[in-house]
C-alpha cells in the first residue's frame, strides 16, 4: 500500500469508513449494517478500542475492521487462541475495486500470524454472494452456516502459516 499506513484503535474513524460504506450500498437499494449501528458508541458495545484497524490514505480513512482474540457469538466451539476472528470490514465507496479489502484481509492475516493463532476466520451473511466470493476469492473456505438470532451467516476460516 505505498503511502498507506494502518493504524489501530481509532474507532471514530472506523465508524466514519462503515457508516460511508453502510450508505453507500443503501442508496443501491441493499443493507448490509444498519446505520445506527455504526456510531462510535454502537460499535464499542460489541468490539473493543484496541480491536479497530483503520487504513488511511493521504489522511483520510479508507478502509477499516476489526479483529477479536475471541467470537464465542458465531464461533462458540472454538477454544482459546485458535484463531482471530475479523470483521466489519468496510472500504470507502471512492476506494471500492481497488483491491483494497484484499489489502486489508492480508493486514489481518499478517496479525493472525504474529499471535500465533493458525486460523483467520469470519462470517458473513449467507445471502450475500458477492462478499462470499470477496473471501473465498483471498483464499477463504466455507466451513458452514449458523443461524444467530434471525440471522443466517455462513463461517469461513483462512489457514494462516505460523
Amino acid at each position: 500500500m505505498p503511502d498507506w499506513k494502518v493504524t489501530a484503535g481509532d474507532v471514530e474513524a472506523a465508524s466514519a469508513v462503515l457508516l460511508a460504506t453502510a450508505n453507500a450500498l443503501i442508496g443501491r437499494g441493499q443493507l448490509l449494517w444498519p446505520p445506527q449501528s455504526l456510531t462510535p458508541q454502537r460499535l464499542l458495545r460489541h468490539y473493543p478500542q484496541e480491536s479497530w484497524r483503520v487504513a488511511w490514505q493521504g489522511g483520510q480513512a479508507v478502509a477499516a475492521y476489526s479483529l477479536l482474540t475471541t467470537d464465542p457469538l458465531f464461533w462458540p466451539d472454538d477454544p482459546p487462541g485458535e484463531a482471530r476472528y475479523l470483521h466489519k470490514l468496510g472500504v470507502v465507496p471512492d476506494c471500492q475495486g481497488q483491491g483494497l479489502a484484499h489489502v486489508m484481509l492480508w493486514h489481518a492475516v499478517q496479525e493472525t500470524r504474529v499471535a500465533g493463532c493458525p486460523w483467520l476466520k469470519l462470517d458473513t451473511a449467507a445471502d450475500r454472494a458477492k462478499l462470499r466470493t470477496l473471501y473465498t476469492s483471498f483464499g477463504f473456505e466455507e466451513v458452514g452456516e449458523r443461524q444467530v438470532g434471525s440471522f443466517l451467516v455462513t463461517l469461513l476460516r483462512l489457514p494462516v502459516t505460523l
